[in-house]
C-alpha cells in the first residue's frame, strides 16, 4: 500500500502571536495519510515568528533575510515541500484565518484521485466583516478567473488549498503579488482537475498585509489575470485587441466615405488619417499575437522539460 505524506506549509510575516493557534489546530492524523509534517516560510519577519515555530516543533523552517512577497514565499515553500517528499501539500495562512480542522476534507478529493487541486470556498457572502462591495468584487473576480481559466471555483482568491505532488511540480509562479489566481489559470490551461470544498473561516485576527486598500488589490489582481492569460493564450488576447483597433479604424473610414458621398469629404480628411493609424496599429497587434503565440509554444516545451527534470530530481530526493 502506498504511504502518503502531507506537508502543511504556512507563509508567515510577523505571525508570532497567531502561529501557535495555526500549528495546534492542524490535525494529528487523517485517514489515508501516513505522515503529517509542517513547514513555514518566514518572509523576513521582524518578530519571533521563526523562534516560535521552532518551539512549536515545526518540521521545516525557511527564513527569507528580507521580505520577498507572498508569491515568492509560496513558490519557495512548494519546492521545499516537494524536496522533503510531500505527496500532498496544503497551504494555509499564518493569521489563523482558515480552519485547519478542515484539512482532512480539503485533501480527501486528492487522496481519492478525484482532483489535482482543491481550493477552500470561504463562502464570502456569509463573512460578516466583509463589506458588500468586497463581497461583490470577490464574486466578480472569481467569475472572471473562471472565464479565463476554464475551471470554475467559487472563491478564486482563497489561499487555503491543497495540491497533489504532480500538480505542484507543474506549477510555475512568475508573478510577484499573489499565487492564487495565477495558479488557477495555469491549472486550467494545463488541464489539471480543480475542485473546491466549503469551509467556515475563523474570526478575523488582523487586517490583510497583502494590499493596502481595495483599489490596490483590484489593480494587482487584475494585472496578474491579464498577464497570465496572455502568457497562455497570446493569439486570442492579441487578436481580440487587434480587432478592436481595426474596428475603430473601419468606423472612421465609414465616416469619411459618408461625408465624401454627400460632398463634404474634403473637410474630413482627418477621419481617414486616424482610420489608417488604427488599421496600422491593429495589424501590428495581430503580428505581435502571432509572434507571441510562437514564443508561447516554446514556453510550453520548456515547461515540459522543467517538469520532467523536477520529477526526476524530486524522485531521487524523496
Amino acid at each position: 500500500m502506498v504511504k502518503l505524506k502531507l506537508i502543511v506549509m504556512i507563509p508567515c510575516l510577523n505571525e508570532e502571536t497567531t502561529l501557535p493557534s495555526v500549528i495546534n489546530s492542524i490535525p494529528q492524523s487523517i485517514e489515508g495519510i501516513d505522515t503529517i509534517e509542517t513547514l513555514i516560510v518566514d518572509d523576513g519577519s521582524t518578530d519571533k515568528t521563526s523562534e516560535v515555530a521552532r518551539k512549536l516543533g515545526v518540521n521545516y523552517i525557511i527564513r527569507n533575510t528580507r521580505n520577498r512577497g507572498l508569491a515568492k514565499s509560496f513558490s519557495l515553500g512548494l519546492n521545499s515541500a516537494l524536496l522533503h517528499g510531500a505527496d500532498i501539500i496544503v497551504n494555509t495562512d499564518g493569521d489563523n484565518q482558515y480552519p485547519q480542522g478542515d484539512i482532512a476534507r480539503l485533501v480527501a478529493p486528492i487522496i481519492a484521485h478525484e482532483a489535482d487541486i482543491v481550493i477552500a470556498d470561504r463562502q464570502t457572502r456569509t463573512i460578516a466583516h466583509f463589506s458588500p462591495l468586497k463581497k461583490l468584487l470577490q464574486s466578480l473576480g472569481s467569475t472572471m478567473v473562471c472565464k479565463l481559466a476554464g475551471v470554475c471555483v467559487p472563491d478564486a482568491v482563497s489561499g487555503f488549498r491543497a495540491y497533489s505532488r504532480a500538480a505542484a511540480m507543474e506549477l510555475n509562479v512568475v508573478t510577484e503579488f499573489s499565487y492564487c489566481t495565477e495558479t488557477i489559470i495555469q491549472a486550467g490551461k494545463k488541464k489539471l482537475k480543480v475542485t473546491s470544498v466549503p469551509v467556515v473561516t475563523n474570526s478575523k485576527t488582523r487586517e490583510s498585509r497583502l494590499f493596502k486598500n481595495m483599489y490596490q488589490h483590484i489593480k494587482k489582481t487584475g494585472s496578474t489575470m491579464v498577464r497570465v492569460f496572455a502568457m497562455y493564450e497570446p493569439l486570442k488576447t492579441f487578436f481580440n485587441l487587434g480587432a478592436v483597433f481595426l474596428f475603430i479604424g473601419f468606423l472612421f473610414f465609414l465616416r469619411f466615405f459618408y461625408f465624401m458621398i454627400i460632398g463634404l469629404g474634403s473637410g474630413h480628411v482627418q477621419s481617414i488619417l486616424f482610420g489608417a493609424v488604427m488599421f496600422l496599429a491593429g495589424f501590428q497587434v495581430l503580428v505581435l499575437g502571432l509572434v507571441s503565440d510562437l514564443i508561447a509554444g516554446n514556453r510550453k516545451l520548456i515547461e515540459e522539460v522543467l517538469y520532467q527534470q523536477r520529477r526526476e530530481y524530486y524522485k531521487k530526493n524523496k
